[in-house]
């Protein structure tokens, strides 16, 4: 899902606050007060009641959290019962009595037309009036919002209408943090494929060429792969700490030193106060492997690599850099904008990761030409919450 359909949900959850606010401030009449008026009371109601849905339905729809949901929604609109439901069955039911059978009865039906005709449906009862709107994903109905109401006009109607407009923007929201969710993962998952075959090809080879003449090197060799390979095909945690990540790649330069020798020089110099930063798992390694990859291993001479960790307030500034082959500008921005494969893709990877997780604002910055050397520098939010982290994973 796009940018621009995020920031198109966004606007319409607002709208939908501003609607359900506006409908029941109306009921309340004003007062002269200034402060704490019977109106701002009812707003600040209203807001209190949908931002108590809100984390709930960002569970997407299921038995516990339209329950959940469903609670704070009847207090929002001041009825009778609520009910949340799916195509199938009837996940969430609140109400502040027990409803008669028949009344449920007639609610299933007055359901089951709001999800056939994907229009909401108002049902008069003596002396209760059922109102279903549908839950639309994509256009597609996926359930209702249902409420039972004893003396509901054209404002009640419109109001089940708007909460379940506001549902089904939540439960897209959902979706769409559940579709970045897989998409990350699918990224750190190639990120994964991609040092497999190359590294570990050439770092096996190594390891055989000291077997005879070194067999102390070829040992410590061997761990420093094994305890690089668990690093990078570990399982747990999308976020990692800075320091971490920095000694999966000394493990990584060690193993590469070994093919190349002093033709590889790497200087670093890390500000101890951002050491535990949160970061992408595999957004810093893929960085040192393009270096040594595209930049220095074609030069008889090999080169430096330097990476430099500061602290800047509220952000880590990290940057890697080599004094390579360099990369033609056009050529890079191909890359990233996806439309050349196979060269530079950790590059890549990690620069969408990066704006995925951090905003547009916050992808790769690279300064290159060529003949003139590589220096990558990303700026990483320090204190953004990442409840999902499992660091030390």
């Amino acid at each position: 899902m796009s940018t621009a359909l995020e920031i198109t949900l966004i606007v319409t959850v607002a709208s939908i606050g501003i609607a359900i606010v506006g409908f029941l401030g109306f009921r309340i009449s004003r007062s002269t007060r200034e402060m704490g008026t019977d109106a701002e009371q009812a707003t600040f109601q209203a807001l209190h009641h949908m931002s108590v849905a809100v984390p709930h339905l960002a569970e997407g729809l299921n038995e516990v959290s339209a329950a959940k949901a469903a609670r704070a929604l009847r207090k929002l609109l001041g009825c009778q019962g609520l009910v949340i439901s799916d195509t199938a069955t009837e996940l969430g039911v609140e109400t502040s009595q027990a409803l008669p059978e028949p009344v449920l009865a007639e609610l299933r039906g007055t359901v089951k037309d709001a999800i056939a005709t994907s229009k909401t449906q108002v049902n008069k009862l003596p002396g209760t009036t059922l109102v279903s709107a549908p839950l639309l994903r994509s256009g597609t109905p996926v359930g209702a919002v249902s409420a039972v109401h004893a003396h509901a006009g054209a404002g009640f109607v419109r109001a089940v209408s708007e909460v379940a407009t506001f549902v089904s923007a939540q439960l897209s929201l959902a979706e769409l943090d559940a579709s970045k969710a897989m998409l990350l993962e699918a990224q750190v998952r190639a990120l994964r494929a991609q040092i497999s075959p190359h590294f570990i090809y050439n770092s096996l080879n190594a390891i055989a060429s000291f077997i005879n003449t070194d067999p102390a090197r070829a040992r410590e060799l061997v761990i420093e792969f094994a305890d690089f390979t668990r690093y990078s095909f570990r399982r747990r945690g999308d976020f990692t700490t800075l320091a971490e990540e920095l000694e999966a790649i000394d493990r990584y330069l060690l193993l590469e030193k070994a093919r190349f020798g002093e033709r590889i020089r790497v200087s670093l110099q890390i500000a101890p106060e951002v050491l535990p930063t949160q970061i992408p798992f595999l957004s810093l390694q893929p960085l040192v492997e393009n270096a040594v990859r595209h930049g220095l291993e074609a030069k008889p001479d090999g080169g430096l690599i330097s990476i430099t960790a500061t602290d800047e307030g509220q952000y880590a500034m990290i940057q890697v850099e080599d004094d390579g082959a360099g990369m033609d500008p056009q050529k890079l921005s191909s890359v990233l904008a996806g439309t050349t494969t196979n060269l530079h893709v950790g590059l890549r990877n990690v620069d969408v990761r990066l704006r995925q997780i951090y905003g547009s604002g916050h992808g790769l910055v690279i300064d290159t030409a060529p003949g003139a050397g590589t220096l990558i520098t990303l700026r990483i939010p320090k204190f953004v919450p990442l409840p999902d982290a499992e660091i030390g994973a």
